[in-house]
């Protein structure tokens, strides 16, 4: 059931009727969910919408997803949702939800951590686990036309498995020469976590970097907030989007 809201009320605090259209497994634990709604073409890259289900009873959950794709006139946005132990919405998502079902979304939510081609770059992003979510939107949404800009992705992942979109990733660095992508896997063998020489090499792809965003846990964002600036990057370039506790 949506709330009531008032033909003033701003669009963000609004909940939206959303149409689940499509899904698909993206990693052993993250599943690709595309949602028709009317949010669909009001977003930037980056930012996030706030999810609510409702059950029978009146009982209502919700949690907020960065959304992945960028507006391309689908009417559509996807989500990528890893199911969680415990999780009531994600674990909804991961064992319940099917195409037709519908959902309540909220948003766009997260004003200073997106971006749109006209703002601008280089770009140098950096992601922690499900934190690349927001900054595959943004990588996509250069594809769309901003091809010009160049971006470098430093990704920090526990296995290759476990890295949300890699093969799309990979095949975007391989074939736009504006692009590279700078993988660190945690948990296999020759393993390593992000550090001064990833900073250094996704920097001299892109050269100084006129955005940086970081989006990952709290442990994640403040180690690589301090490798950046460490390399040279001025603080105040920096925006940062963190999970978790």
């Amino acid at each position: 059931m949506s709330s009531a809201t008032s033909v003033t009320e701003p669009v963000v605090f609004r909940w939206h009727q959303a149409e689940i259209t499509a899904i698909a497994p993206v990693t052993p634990h993250v599943k690709s969910v595309r949602l028709r709604c009317g949010l669909a073409e009001q977003y930037r890259a980056g930012q996030h919408v706030d999810v609510r289900l409702t059950a029978e009873d009146g009982y209502q959950a919700q949690r907020s997803y960065s959304i992945a794709s960028a507006p391309d006139g689908s009417g559509t946005l996807e989500l990528m949702i890893e199911g969680l132990p415990d999780g009531e919405v994600s674990g909804w998502f991961s064992d319940c939800a099917e195409v037709g079902d519908r959902v309540e979304l909220r948003g766009p939510i997260g004003g200073s951590f997106s971006w749109d081609g006209p703002d601008g770059g280089p770009l140098l992003l950096a992601a922690g686990g499900s934190g690349v979510v927001p900054l595959l939107a943004m990588l996509r949404r250069r594809a769309q036309g901003w091809r010009e800009i160049p971006a470098a992705l430093i990704y920090s992942a526990r296995t290759r498995a476990d890295a949300i979109a890699v093969a799309e990733l990979e095949r975007l660095a391989a074939t736009d020469p504006g692009v590279s992508l700078h993988l660190a896997v945690t948990r296999e063998p020759g393993g390593r976590r992000i550090d001064a020489a990833l900073v250094a090499a996704a920097l001299a792809r892109t050269g100084p970097p006129g955005k940086v965003f970081i989006c990952g846990s709290n442990r994640f964002v403040a180690a690589a907030s301090d490798l950046i600036v460490a390399a040279g990057v001025a603080p105040g370039l920096i925006r940062t989007e963190r999970f978790g506790a």
